[in-house]
């Protein structure tokens, strides 16, 4: 498959780049084409232009800000998305490349009566979220109900790509990591990946 990895931490040497290097390889050596989309490297701007929220309701829409990450996510048939949560929420980069790649006439198309939208992705088979919280397993799950992973799975390829098999993998307490748990997750990634790959 083609399959578009997305990272976004500000720090070369983070938990995240580490990861990113271990799914990016064990995706080529399961044979598939990677693209790897560095959110950070690529000094991608996350705000909204002036412009493309002027045509967010027009046709078509002006993308052409961000029209190589556009063309990338049209050919991927998978998106592996590794990130940190911040807040609870996504690094703000990374929910830049929503606003502005995730756009109407790329991801969806909006309804003449400005009802449900409908989906675009019908390529994207399937899509795994990556991140690593500071917070306990028990306050993201049962607290607050695993904010992103609920807006990744019914909010975005809900919308945009219903067909597409979600996997979900979260590292928490990660100022309290040790190699062995690092380890144990990296398996867990593996066994993931070996799972669609």
């Amino acid at each position: 498959m083609n399959v578009l990895v997305v990272t976004s931490h500000p720090l070369a040497q983070s938990l995240c780049a580490r990861l990113t290097g271990r799914v990016v390889q064990r995706l080529e050596e399961a044979g598939h084409a990677v693209t790897l989309e560095d959110l950070y490297a690529q000094q991608f701007q996350p705000a909204l232009t002036a412009r493309e929220r002027e045509t967010y309701y027009a046709d078509p829409y002006e993308c052409t800000g961000v029209g190589e990450q556009v063309e990338r996510l049209l050919s991927a048939e998978a998106v592996v998305l590794l990130f940190p949560t911040w807040w609870f929420g996504f690094p703000a980069i990374l929910k830049g490349w929503f606003d502005r790649v995730w756009g109407p006439g790329i991801a969806y198309d909006h309804a003449e009566d400005f009802g449900p939208i409908r989906p675009r992705l019908h390529q994207l088979k399937v899509m795994m979220a990556i991140t690593t919280l500071g917070a306990p397993r028990w306050v993201d799950r049962w607290v607050l109900r695993q904010p992103v992973k609920r807006v990744l799975k019914a909010g975005l390829l809900g919308a945009c790509a219903p067909n597409s098999r979600f996997h979900y993998l979260a590292l928490h307490q990660c100022e309290r990591l040790t190699e062995e748990k690092i380890a144990r997750f990296e398996t867990r990634i593996d066994w993931a990946l070996d799972r669609w790959a």
